[in-house]
Parts: structure tokens; sequence; C-alpha cells
């Protein structure tokens, strides 16, 4: 793994921003994560206040990106790129909003 290039060093990055937010944040995911609420109260497990912490998630979620690449850097990068795509569509969108 040492020989990552800083092109999928980024794509990876940008991966893991994108399903981290996934995770936390997005509409999208309110319901199952209301259901992960339910089970696991956020002010009193760990596991609960993952979903509500960015920076939290992003851990785990880039060492899921990081072992999936150890495993299979084709599959890896073609979900990644995916989702970097994504990453960088909602920053663009979020900035011309701005």
């Amino acid at each position: 793994m040492s020989d990552i290039s800083f092109i999928t060093f980024t794509i990876l990055a940008l991966a893991t921003y994108r399903v981290t937010r996934f995770l936390t944040t997005d509409h999208l995911f309110n319901g199952p994560r209301e259901k992960i609420f339910n089970r696991f109260n956020p002010s009193e497990t760990k596991i609960g206040y993952l979903f509500t912490c960015e920076w939290c998630m992003s851990i785990w979620v880039g060492l899921g990106f990081v072992f999936w690449y150890t495993i299979s850097q084709e599959i890896t990068c073609f979900f990644a790129i995916a989702f970097a795509l994504s990453a960088v569509a909602s920053l663009l969108s979020a900035y011309e909003n701005n």
C-alpha cells in the first residue's frame, strides 16, 4: 500500500468524506439512522454517538476503504470514484449556493 498515488489517495479521501456525510447527515439515511438511535441513544451509547459525529465516523469509513483497497484495488477504486464524484458535486453545489 506504500505505492498509493496522490490521485488515488485523493479519490479515497473524497469517498471517505462522502460516505461519512451520508451516514451521519444526509436526509436519505434518516430512516436507518433513526432505527439506530432508537436502539442506541446517541447521548448514552458510543454506537449511537458514532452516527452523529463526522470526525468519529470518518475514521471507520476510511479504515474500511483502506481494508477494501488492500484486498481489491480495482473494485474499491470503482466505487470510490463514484463517491468522490458525488463529494465534488456536493461541495461545488454548496459553494455555488453561497
